[in-house]
């Protein structure tokens, strides 16, 4: 349920609250959103894939009764593209299937990359970043703890951009099954 003074406009990304992440859609008016929906594993090929499929569902029916609201965060970063032309490429999308991979192409990837022409997902970096400082300073014992703005935790020498790594693919692993369901 959206707060009772939030008027999203066309072009607006939509950051719908459900337990343990956030589900991002984009705004296209009359009350619709166009979003991935829950990945579904492709099983049979040479190599085990996942897809999700692009929707154009009532704003209300997706978010159900997690709460939800504008968000437009990257706008300080990135200009937005002309909404005309941000809806136009939205609607292209709709009733297609496309890969869904939690850490490189997920919900929040695919509609920054219609408002902004490019993938961004905040909530991976932030995710991998705190289980990287977490289990760093478990494994190596060195840990600095740092304002939020600077990132959470940020690990001591020796942790390595390759536990960085392993240790988001895990969390990625275990954020696609609480998405699916």
């Amino acid at each position: 349920m959206g707060q009772h003074n939030c008027r999203p406009q066309p072009g607006d990304l939509i950051a719908i609250y459900r337990p343990f992440y956030q589900h991002w859609a984009l705004y296209v008016g009359d009350g619709y959103v166009i979003h991935v929906t829950g990945p579904q594993s492709i099983l049979g090929s040479s190599s085990s894939s996942t897809r999700a499929k692009v929707k154009k569902e009532l704003l209300k029916d997706v978010a159900g009764n997690n709460r939800w609201r504008v968000n437009n965060k990257y706008d300080r970063y990135r200009t937005p593209l002309p909404v005309k032309e941000i809806i136009r490429r939205a609607e292209l999308w709709v009733g297609r299937q496309v890969p869904y991979d939690l850490l490189g192409g997920n919900c929040e990837h695919f509609v920054t990359m219609l408002r902004y022409g490019v993938g961004i997902s905040g909530q991976v970096s932030k995710a991998g970043d705190r289980i990287t400082g977490i289990l760093s300073a478990v494994l190596f014992g060195v840990a600095a703890f740092v304002p939020p703005v600077a990132g959470g935790i940020l690990v001591g020498a020796g942790a390595g951009a390759a536990t960085g790594r392993i240790l988001k693919r895990a969390i990625a692993k275990r954020m696609l099954r609480s998405h699916s369901g």
